[in-house]
């Protein structure tokens, strides 16, 4: 949920800057900081806790200048504390950084660095961008632009970055590798602006550029030079953003499903933030409120959800019984508490709630306070009734979702889900510490993945194009990958109106196989696991009836483009985390049928995004 602010421009910096990251506080942070060059120096104001504390500092401490960075943080590497807010300042004060995303290799870079005597003052993965920005200045490449490029060509994961340098005071450089967050560029007269979100400077500007992953632009006062990492000069397109609150959030997109799809990187960046201590290599969940000998004396979690809840919940009892090798059930919340379910203190029930408002789910709860089990919560509503009335909660830090049909929500209450795993395998001593740190490596993989995976989007509208007529569809998953198939059979009914179904694969020919002719689309999800050649086979007995398949497959396997119709390729995934990556070209693929057949997509027929009623 970081935000970032930049300004050139012959006004005063600090208050600009200071202003657009107010706008971006409902994206939440636990710090926040601002930087400015002054009289050849480059000035930095920091402070923990709400931006009121900043601006204070600031009011006691005045800074100002005509080009300057801002950034509210919420912490990932190093706890939220004043000396790992951002800005971060090489170690010469040459060059200041802002940063949203995760540094993924930030400890061979810094051990790297270390060698060669850079000294760091925080804890940060950050700090490992500006710090090598420094290095390659400091070995003659005095261009903040190029010590820039050749420092980000080092980092593995997905970021927005902007950079300041003392030395040239004219100009800002600003890049996104892959989805971590949005950068935006906003045109005015003889000033620039760059921002994480186009309401931090709509105020100021309704003239604006994207910047696409692997891109780079160098701003200064009254031009821009946009080019790839390699060095190509690329043409932006400005858009011209009409100046309401709603095409505010919603941006360069046509919907705001389409939107959150995008946000996915930045979601599951913002759900790791805080929970993982890159340091030591532990999840930290202190807002469960549980013991280590608590969680030892639990015989098993009831997960209880409704709809694309439920399908996570089924996603995690995975995670959960192989990390943690605790009983997990997945049950309904619609139909728990009819159940008259048996439960006692050696139980958690794991209510997942996006609203945290369902009715549902809340009278799921009840029943289980009745019968003396411990209750946690996974929430993206702060402050609602799910959070409230547990024990314990994980938020999803998903933020605003408007659409009706979940999508950021959905894969941060399963990333949500694995740190829970995690954490419980840490007091159980079911991991070993090496395993543990694969994990947590694996983890800090996703927003990199999903971001490669959205690039596949024009493939999938190519796809929609050749499917959005069809009545009717099959998905089939077979393991942690059945669930999936669920929820995309979900996304396409949801808001296209297409009679779909999820199926485990290996049901197929106990019914739904009477089903399969011509004019019926089966998507299989066939990864390259231990599963794959079963995938196979289903896949030719679907061949066999005439349906038309459609194979979600791993990157670089060209052996089931001879058995499919039509493949989209996902990045190779860990296993157990490739549902998150799974989804994506399945949400991708719901959102533009339904927008060819016209429907509503953010607000389909029928439903409501959090249901209050049985």
């Amino acid at each position: 949920m970081c935000g970032i602010v930049g300004y050139i421009g012959p006004k005063d910096a600090t208050s600009i800057i200071l202003d657009g990251l107010q706008r971006l506080e409902y994206r939440g942070y636990d710090s926040a900081g601002v930087a400015v060059l002054e009289a050849g120096t480059i000035a930095v104001r920091r402070d923990v806790g709400k931006l009121f504390r900043l601006r204070n500092r600031v009011q006691n401490d005045p800074i100002s200048g005509h080009i300057g960075i801002g950034h509210t943080r919420w912490a990932t590497h190093g706890v939220p504390a004043e000396h790992n807010a951002h800005p971060h300042i090489s170690m010469n004060c040459e060059f200041v950084v802002v940063h949203n995303g995760i540094v993924e290799n930030y400890l061979e870079l810094r051990q790297e660095l270390q060698a060669k005597r850079f000294q760091f003052a925080s804890e940060t993965d950050t700090e490992v961008i500006v710090q090598l920005v420094q290095y390659y200045a400091s070995q003659g490449i005095r261009d903040i632009a190029e010590a820039t490029r050749r420092a980000t060509s080092r980092l593995r994961g997905a970021h927005a970055i902007v950079v300041m340098s003392k030395h040239q005071p004219d100009r800002l450089v600003a890049v996104r590798i892959g989805n971590a967050g949005g950068v935006a560029i906003g045109l005015g007269q003889d000033e620039m602006y760059i921002a994480s979100d186009i309401p931090a400077i709509l105020e100021h500007t309704r003239q604006m550029i994207f910047l696409e992953s692997r891109q780079m632009a160098v701003i200064t006062r009254s031009a821009y030079q946009i080019q790839t990492l390699d060095c190509e000069p690329i043409e932006a397109e400005i858009h011209d953003i009409p100046y309401d609150p709603i095409s505010a959030v919603k941006g360069e997109y046509k919907h705001f499903m389409q939107k959150e799809i995008y946000e996915q990187p930045r979601a599951i960046t913002d759900t790791i933030r805080g929970r993982v201590d890159f340091d030591n290599m532990q999840i930290v969940l202190p807002e469960l409120n549980i013991t280590a000998e608590q969680i030892r004396q639990l015989d098993q979690i009831v997960t209880v959800a409704c709809g694309t809840s439920y399908y996570s919940g089924l996603v995690g009892k995975f995670f959960i019984e192989k990390l943690a090798r605790l009983r997990v059930e997945v049950a309904y919340g619609s139909e728990y508490r009819y159940s008259d379910p048996i439960l006692d203190e050696r139980t958690a029930i794991l209510a997942i709630t996006q609203s945290g408002e369902t009715v549902d789910t809340l009278a799921a709860i009840e029943e289980a306070r009745e019968k003396h089990a411990t209750i946690w919560s996974i929430v993206n509503a702060i402050g609602s009734q799910a959070m409230r009335v547990a024990d314990g909660y994980i938020a999803m830090h998903a933020g605003p979702e408007i659409g009706v049909a979940s999508t950021k929500a959905f894969v941060t209450s399963i990333v949500d889900q694995y740190l829970l795993a995690l954490y419980l395998a840490q007091a159980r001593g079911t991991l070993s510490q090496d395993q543990l740190r694969q994990a947590i490596h694996d983890v800090s993989r996703l927003p990199d993945l999903i971001g490669r995976t959205l690039e596949m989007d024009a493939a999938v509208q190519e796809l929609a194009q050749a499917l959005y007529q069809y009545t009717d569809f099959l998905y089939l998953g077979r393991g942690i990958n059945y669930p999936i198939a669920l929820e995309g059979a979900l996304k396409l009914k949801e808001i296209s109106y297409i009679h779909a179904e999820g199926y485990p694969a290996g049901e197929m020919k106990h019914g739904p196989i009477a089903l399969i002719d011509e004019s019926m689309p089966v998507l299989a999800i066939a990864l390259k696991d231990d599963l794959y050649e079963k995938m196979i086979s289903q896949i030719e007995q679907a061949q066999a009836r005439g349906g038309i398949v459609i194979a979600l497959a791993t990157q670089g396997d060209s052996f089931i483009a001879q058995k499919a119709d039509h493949v989209l390729y996902v990045p190779e995934t860990p296993y157990l985390l490739s549902p998150v990556v799974n989804v994506v070209p399945l949400q991708l693929l719901a959102y533009h049928i339904a927008a060819l057949r016209g429907a509503d997509v953010d607000q389909p027929r029928n439903l409501a995004k959090s249901v209050t009623v049985e």
